[in-house]
């Protein structure tokens, strides 16, 4: 018994340390993507970021998953998400633009909440009172950010919120994909199929990138894909109600990136805000987890 604890307990432990590294990776990537959008439009660096990705999530797909990683049984559905992950990712590399790093991170962590709703709404899931409860609360944090009607209110700020939806729509949207695809394959085409839409806009956007900014797009490449292994594998290792906090200290990174590259101090608001949403999402992951046990 003491050893199978341990082991648990070491790999509670590898998760959590996982899960913020990979954070803390995809909090670079923001941040060289929010210096490149000086330059670039959005939708050009993502397309640059996912054809230099595509190779390595290749090659992480046939490590992890084999040949079979490679073999899609939905291919609609990869594409459909390709949709959702695209536009999640232009508007948050939009608001870049115009808000700070820290609070734009801050306003992206509403996603757990859409999904609550998202999931009750539309897909007709039983939710409690509890879990509704906590997407008001969830809500009301984003409010204190976003001061509507205040002198200091950007309609920009709305930019990441609906980012938010998105990306709870991406998530949600995993259910259209075979079971029998793993993470893997579900990875690969993803930036498979940025990589494919983004390029028709190509023609609109193409500004020729500069030499000097060469290692900024590999970097947005390498800590885009590490990132998101790196949280994956988290899962892999410990419960989501374990791991899934941990991915709030992308507040911590995004603060000390922006301070550090831009000067940047979030507001007083920024972080009660910030903590009255983080609290409703880390709620809404431990609810679900007690009623899936």
């Amino acid at each position: 018994m003491q050893t199978a604890t341990a082991g648990t307990g070491s790999q509670a432990t590898t998760g959590i340390l996982l899960m913020s590294l990979g954070v803390a990776s995809l909090c670079v990537n923001d941040a060289i993507a929010k210096t490149l959008t000086e330059g670039y439009s959005p939708i050009q660096i993502l397309f640059l970021r996912n054809i230099i990705a595509l190779p390595f999530a290749m090659l992480i797909a046939l490590k992890m998953g084999g040949r079979a990683a490679l073999v899609t049984h939905r291919p609609v559905a990869h594409l459909l998400r390709g949709v959702l992950w695209l536009i999640a990712a232009t508007l948050f590399f939009t608001s870049f633009l115009y808000l700070g790093l820290a609070e734009a991170t801050a306003l992206i962590f509403v996603m757990p909440v859409f999904v609550t709703a998202v999931s009750a709404l539309i897909l007709r899931e039983p939710t409690g009172w509890r879990r509704w409860s906590a997407v008001l609360v969830g809500f009301a944090g984003v409010l204190v950010i976003v001061r509507p009607g205040g002198d200091t209110f950007q309609t920009a700020s709305l930019l990441p919120v609906t980012t938010a939806f998105f990306y709870a729509l991406l998530m949600l949207s995993a259910r259209w994909v075979d079971p029998r695809e793993s993470v893997w394959t579900m990875m690969l085409y993803l930036v498979g199929a940025g990589a494919l839409l983004s390029a028709l806009v190509m023609p609109f956007v193409w500004v020729p990138p500069r030499l000097e900014d060469t290692w900024l797009f590999l970097g947005l490449a390498l800590f885009g894909t590490v990132g998101i292994t790196l949280m994956t594998q988290a899962f892999r290792f410990a419960p989501a109600a374990v791991v899934a906090p941990f991915d709030y200290t992308a507040l911590i990174w995004a603060t000390l990136l922006g301070y550090l590259l831009w000067g940047e101090i979030p507001d007083l608001a920024t972080y009660l805000g910030a903590a009255i949403i983080i609290a409703s999402g880390i709620y809404i992951v431990l609810r679900e987890r007690k009623l899936e046990s």
